[in-house]
């Protein structure tokens, strides 16, 4: 049996955000119903918790429990979808299309609270040590600047991509693409983005978002060719000087 992870209890507690039956502002089960409804540990729980909290979707307050936020796109049947016919590479290759522009966007829209949040979810994606910890506040800082951007079609576009970080192809492939100066790399280029939307500058997002993509597809090619999966017989090549693929 596979363990459960957070980014699976993530999915658990985001599928009962979705299906209607929490109004704003209802509180959600404890810690430890969560642990017993999913068999993660109680560890776990607080993991995807804090995850899910960190993006503004839920909020705690000290001895009263944890409550739902705002509402979630309601895609995970075609994310599923997906997830069974979609390699790992042409998951990013989606999202290069339209992550630098949701970049561009937020760059425009916004908050300074929600930029606040942004740099403490790019701080944390270094300070964590576990592979898959690392994989949850990743995906909750891009998560959080699709949402900032204010554009409903694009965010349940980039919802409908980033559900598939929970597949195990794709942790698998980004495990192996993972390293202590790729995580370096990662929150230089994580700091590159939030900079340029708090300064306001869409065109310096939307080339800092691009510049992270290109950075992860070149690795995870590599990282196919080392393993001799299809992705490695691609003759598609990306560089930083154009965005043509």
């Amino acid at each position: 049996m596979n363990k459960v992870t957070a980014i699976d209890v993530r999915r658990y507690v985001v599928d009962l955000l979705m299906n209607g039956s929490l109004a704003a502002n209802a509180r959600l089960p404890t810690e430890r119903e969560f642990s017993e409804a999913t068999g993660a540990s109680r560890r776990v729980v607080r993991q995807a918790l804090s995850s899910i909290e960190a993006e503004g979707l839920i909020w705690r307050r000290q001895g009263k429990g944890t409550f739902a936020g705002q509402p979630l796109e309601p895609v995970s049947a075609l994310a599923a979808e997906i997830n069974q016919t979609a390699e790992p590479i042409e998951v990013m290759e989606a999202r290069l299309c339209i992550e630098p522009e949701i970049a561009a966007l937020c760059a425009t829209r916004a908050t300074s609270d929600e930029v606040a949040r942004m740099w403490a979810l790019a701080r944390l994606h270094y300070d964590v040590e576990d592979d898959e910890v690392t994989e949850l506040w990743d995906s909750a800082l891009h998560r959080l600047i699709a949402r900032c951007a204010r554009n409903r079609p694009l965010q349940t576009a980039y919802t409908l991509l980033d559900d598939t970080r929970a597949s195990r192809d794709w942790q698998g492939m980004r495990a192996r693409t993972r390293s202590e100066s790729s995580l370096r790399e990662t929150m230089a280029q994580h700091i590159a983005i939030v900079r340029a939307i708090e300064a306001g500058d869409a065109s310096a997002a939307r080339e800092a978002m691009r510049d992270h993509l290109l950075t992860r597809i070149n690795a995870m090619f590599q990282a196919a060719a080392l393993a001799g999966t299809t992705a490695a017989d691609s003759d598609i090549t990306y560089d930083h000087e154009a965005s043509h693929v």
